[in-house]
């Protein structure tokens, strides 16, 4: 089945956004990990920009993964392929994080918005992770968490076909995915979202707090979708000061039942 059509401004508003990386099936692009100081030696960072599955939004990547560096943690922006079905987004970032854990990360933590925001928490929540490609902590920008509501239709068209499955729908929601062994999450969203709208954070935010897993949920009152750094957005651009601490608290405690790879 042809996938569907679906313009980037659709769900980012802003064509600028976008860089229109060519969708071609099991693309990924790696850049450059952005260094500094580090506050924790061992721990590296993946950023996975939004797009709808379809394109990569640039000031969701490389202007994250710089602002991840300026405070110390090591990151690195990860192109996954587009235009394909699941599980090849996850295949890709799985293959990623092993690669990382090769050249000496002990600690993976991911950065995702969007789309990326879904396929960080399908990382680390989906089952069947070896344990070098294990999540220790997940960091989630707006982020489309249910394959089961019909309020992000494009994207689950595009991952997933349109005649998915319940139980595929299903297996590709995140709230299905918590356990009591999930790492923790910070997630963050706005309320006026029309894109992605905040039932989405609701319901993981739930699942995570019936699960007793330890999460951070900020849920601004005003902002649009793919705000990115919300630099100069009014109350949202306080999401990454927010996030600089709780990085830091999880780089210095990892709590029990994340399985960090040592």
């Amino acid at each position: 089945m042809p996938i569907p059509s679906f313009h980037p401004a659709d769900e980012h508003g802003l064509r600028r956004s976008l860089s229109l990386t060519p969708l071609i099936s099991g693309m990924k692009e790696n850049e450059e990990a952005m260094t500094a100081d580090s506050v924790s030696p061992g721990t590296h960072m993946i950023v996975l920009p939004g797009g709808g599955y379809i394109a990569h939004a640039a000031h969701e990547a490389e202007p994250v993964a710089g602002w991840l560096g300026s405070i110390g943690v090591q990151a690195s922006v990860f192109r996954y392929p587009l235009n394909v079905r699941h599980p090849a987004p996850l295949d890709a970032l799985r293959a990623e994080i092993r690669r990382r854990r090769a050249e000496g990360a002990r600690r993976v933590g991911l950065v995702g918005f969007s789309a990326g925001g879904h396929l960080a928490g399908l990382a680390a929540l989906a089952p069947g992770a070896a344990l070098d490609e294990t999540v220790q902590f997940a960091v989630l920008g707006y982020a489309i968490t249910s394959m089961e509501t019909e309020t992000y239709r494009p994207a689950r068209l595009v991952l997933l076909g349109e005649d998915a499955s319940p139980e595929l729908r299903r297996s590709t929601s995140l709230d299905s995915l918590v356990t009591p062994a999930s790492p923790p999450f910070f997630i963050w969203h706005t309320a006026e979202d029309p894109y992605v709208p905040p039932v989405h954070t609701y319901l993981l935010a739930s699942a995570l707090a019936v699960s007793q897993v330890p999460h951070a949920v900020h849920m601004f009152t005003r902002g649009p979708h793919s705000l990115g750094l919300a630099e100069g957005a009014g109350e949202p651009a306080i999401w990454t000061a927010l996030a600089d601490e709780w990085i830091r608290e999880q780089l210095a405690h990892q709590p029990k039942g994340n399985h960090e790879n040592e």
